[in-house]
């Protein structure tokens, strides 16, 4: 990969703030799926499950999706022509 003229050895390379800080938000949303849990009760079960489900969700999500590779296979197919 290149980036102004320079060979870049991993597309990651020189990003470790931005990454470090992504890591950071999505752990913690991850750990906060596992502490609501910790309010799952016989009478009070849905809420808990629900935003437990949700929180994991996205920080699977997010990474996967929103920060994973931006550009598509059929614009990658197309630059190799």
């Amino acid at each position: 990969m290149y980036s102004n003229g320079k060979n870049k050895a991993y597309s990651g390379q020189g990003n470790f703030v931005g990454n470090f800080v992504a890591f950071l938000v999505m752990f913690a949303l991850l750990v906060a799926s596992f502490f609501v849990l910790s309010w799952w009760t016989f009478e009070n079960a849905w809420i808990p499950g629900l935003l437990c489900l949700l929180l994991a969700g996205l920080a699977f999500a997010i990474p996967q999706h929103v920060l994973g590779r931006s550009r598509s296979t059929k614009e990658l197919t197309e630059t190799r022509k």
